[in-house]
């Protein structure tokens, strides 16, 4: 005779067995219309020479001259977003920089590729000297939003590229996967930092004073890869530092929860976990720009 086990049971045994997977949330699906998320208008451009350069990268790369540039200018190479942002950054700032915009669509492997090759960023710059008439530039300051920092991290991963750079400055974009792939740290991942690691490098320098380094980042959790905010905090402990609870407000109607300030480097955390409060960090480029600036290097 044949033993039935009740269909709830057997039911119930299997639901135990099944590994619950984490939720896919990139993008996050999540909207708020508490804060202002101020936007600079497109059609209020900065005055200044502007130039194309085609054919060196999958996209043209937008190059803008600020008419009171000094003689050498610094150079502002920018991944991922519309060019009037960092033109207004860079025209406002003290320093006058030349902005070079780099866009070439979405995901950060779309900036990681090029940019693994180290003649990229040689071909890049020459290409920018031949259309600005600059034999030389003062300093390389690389900035990177969300997608962006693919191509940063390309650049730094190569030792005699990122020996040209004076600093970096990163809005809401420090990624890298989780180990194994989907399994978020509560279920037992890790952030893979083999990808973190020209970033720890940077901020080591930055302590230092020797580079600059800035981020910033929201509380978006994409789910499918390591949040800014998982990212950041890895940094900050390999550091041996802490945040400081803050709470004011920043550009483009943020609101800052923490900050950390160690030599030349600088992490600030902002609330939100919406697609507006990401796109809010690039919009604030022209006051994070700033405080970049200010970072005191030696």
């Amino acid at each position: 005779m044949v033993k039935r086990v009740p269909l709830v049971l057997v039911t119930l045994v299997s639901a135990c067995r099944i590994t619950p997977q984490p939720a896919a949330q990139n993008p996050s699906p999540m909207v708020e219309h508490t804060r202002a998320h101020e936007r600079m208008a497109e059609t209020d451009t900065v005055r200044g020479r502007r130039h194309l350069i085609d054919g060196v990268l999958s996209s043209p790369v937008r190059v803008f001259v600020p008419e009171d540039a000094p003689e050498p200018a610094p150079l502002l190479i920018h991944f991922h977003g519309a060019a009037f942002v960092p033109e207004r950054a860079a025209a406002e700032s003290d320093r006058k920089y030349i902005a070079v915009t780099v866009h070439l669509g979405a995901g950060s492997s779309a900036y990681q590729r090029p940019f693994a090759d180290p003649a990229a960023l040689t071909r890049l710059m020459a290409e920018v000297s031949r259309v600005t008439g600059r034999r030389e530039f003062d300093a390389v300051v690389l900035s990177g939003f969300s997608a962006g920092y693919g191509a940063i991290r390309a650049i730094l991963r190569e030792p005699a590229s990122a020996a040209r750079i004076e600093g970096v400055l990163l809005l809401d974009g420090l990624h890298t996967a989780y180990v194994p792939a989907g399994r978020v740290l509560h279920q037992g991942g890790q952030l893979d930092t083999n990808l973190l690691a020209p970033f720890l490098r940077l901020a080591r320098d930055a302590v230092a004073g020797r580079r600059r380094l800035v981020i910033t980042h929201s509380e978006i959790f994409p789910g499918t890869f390591a949040s800014t905010t998982e990212t950041t905090d890895w940094i900050i402990r390999s550091l041996g530092l802490e945040r400081s609870a803050v709470l004011e407000w920043g550009p483009a109607g943020m609101q800052q929860l923490s900050s950390v300030h160690a030599g030349a480097l600088v992490i600030l955390g902002f609330a939100g976990n919406s697609a507006p409060d990401h796109v809010d960090h690039f919009h604030g480029m022209p006051h994070f720009l700033r405080l970049y600036d200010a970072a005191p290097k030696r």
